[in-house]
Formats: C-alpha cells, sequence, structure tokens
C-alpha cells in the first residue's frame, strides 16, 4: 500500500483544487484532504507558510508526496500524470499536456476575475458594476476564443478514442471537464446557447462524467457543491442582456 497523498486545499470549494482531485479520484489512488479534517486548516496554512527549504508555496493547492511538496495545480497534475498513468509516457506528450493545462489555467483565471476584476481585496458587490462589463466580454469574446480552441486541438488530435490528447484518457480531458462544468454553472444561458459549438469538448465531457470512478466521485460527499465563494460563481446579473455570438459556418 502507498502512502496516501495530502492535499492541501480550502476545506469549502472546488476552486483550483478540484482539477487535482479528479486527478486523484480517477488514479484510484488514496489521499487526505487534509483541509477538510480536524486542524486542517491550520495544517495548511502552516504548509503555505513554511515551505522546506525556503521553498514556500504561493497558495495552494500543494500536494504532498513523500518528502515532496508540489505547488501549483498544472505543476502537481503533471507529476500525477507521469506517475498514474494520466499523461503520454513520451516527453512530448507530457509537455503538450502541461501546455494545454496551462492554458485551462488561464481561462480559469479570467473567469474569476469575471466577478473580481478590479481586487481579489474587495467583495464583488463593490465592483458589481465592473464586473457585468467583465463578464459580457468573457462571455462573447473570451469563452469562444478559448473553447474555439480546444476544440481544435480534440479535431486535431491524430489519437484514436475522442480524446485531447493520444489515445487515452489524461489528466487533461479531467480538467475539461472540469472546466466546462464550472462554465455551465456560472454563465448556464451562454453555455447552453453555446452547445453546439463545440461537439467534441462536449463529448470529452461526457465521457469523463460517465468513468465509473468519477462517476462515483460526482455523487458523493466528497464532491463539494458549486457556491458563491468559489472560483466559478453563478449570478444572474452578469448575464442579463448578453447575447452570444452565433455558431460559425
Amino acid at each position: 500500500m502507498m502512502e496516501p497523498y495530502k492535499l492541501y486545499y480550502w476545506p469549502t470549494i472546488q476552486g483550483r483544487g478540484e482539477f487535482v482531485r479528479l486527478a486523484l479520484e480517477e488514479a484510484d489512488v488514496p489521499y487526505i484532504d487534509v483541509a477538510r479534517g480536524k486542524g486542517g486548516m491550520q495544517a495548511m496554512i502552516d504548509v503555505i507558510a513554511g515551505g522546506r527549504d525556503g521553498r514556500a508555496a504561493f497558495a495552494p493547492p500543494v500536494l504532498q508526496a513523500g518528502g515532496l511538496l508540489i505547488g501549483q495545480t498544472a505543476n502537481i497534475l503533471m507529476f500525477l500524470g507521469a506517475r498514474h498513468k494520466l499523461a503520454p509516457r513520451s516527453e512530448e506528450g507530457r509537455l503538450w499536456c502541461n501546455q494545454l493545462q496551462l492554458t485551462i489555467a488561464d481561462i480559469v483565471g479570467e473567469a474569476h476575475d469575471t466577478h473580481h476584476p478590479i481586487s481579489v481585496n474587495l467583495y464583488y458587490e463593490e465592483q458589481a458594476r465592473e464586473s457585468r462589463s467583465r463578464a459580457r466580454d468573457f462571455v462573447v469574446e473570451r469563452i469562444p476564443k478559448y473553447l474555439d480552441y480546444f476544440e481544435s486541438v480534440v479535431r486535431a488530435n491524430p489519437g484514436r478514442g475522442g480524446w485531447m490528447v493520444g489515445s487515452r484518457l489524461s489528466y487533461v480531458d479531467l480538467s475539461m471537464f472540469q472546466l466546462l462544468d464550472g462554465l455551465r454553472y456560472a454563465f448556464p444561458k451562454a453555455m447552453e446557447a453555446y452547445a453546439e459549438r463545440w461537439p467534441g469538448l462536449m463529448r470529452v465531457s461526457g465521457r469523463v462524467a460517465a468513468r465509473p470512478r468519477i462517476a462515483a466521485y460526482l455523487a458523493s460527499k466528497r464532491r463539494l457543491a458549486n457556491n458563491e465563494d468559489d472560483v466559478f460563481r453563478h449570478y444572474p446579473e452578469l448575464e442579463r442582456g448578453v447575447r452570444v455570438k452565433p455558431l460559425r459556418g
């Protein structure tokens, strides 16, 4: 039996830690969601603040694997991907997965900024007017730009199987599921209107959700509900009056 991984992340939100949780669940490896246990928040704060040899993480998530402390979502997933067959064996394939994951991180950051366009130190209500402008641009311009790109990745993938990379599931597919799930929660009207625009991505998302370990996780209490303290937040007023662009011919 391998020593359980320790995941340090906020205990009440999916956030960026959820991308890591999905990989751990699919890999079927033991892990402890530290901050959700007794004394866990302080343990997480200690890990972030202390680090090892001066190599403190800037923010969670952090994964502890034996003597290793690994920060940054994409970095953690690159590690897990190589260790648990959630990425190609070749260096080229692993780098491609990491590149796609970093691009997913970019759109996740932009999604967060729709409700905090001025400062993370201000409440949403203190920047609601600016949020409406930012959300309109995100829905009309940025979501299509990113998801058109990811759709092209699926279509161009030479591997058979309809996945993002190669011929088998990778952590990028798990992350694409999480991205689409978050976008559907935050902007349900827009994503419904866009539904036919990205058939390849929608197939990837559906196939991920149907995988036995992922389906069991999604139905369990371990899967936290979306909420308005999270990265993806649903404020109906941010979709009000927004018209998405028509499907390309």
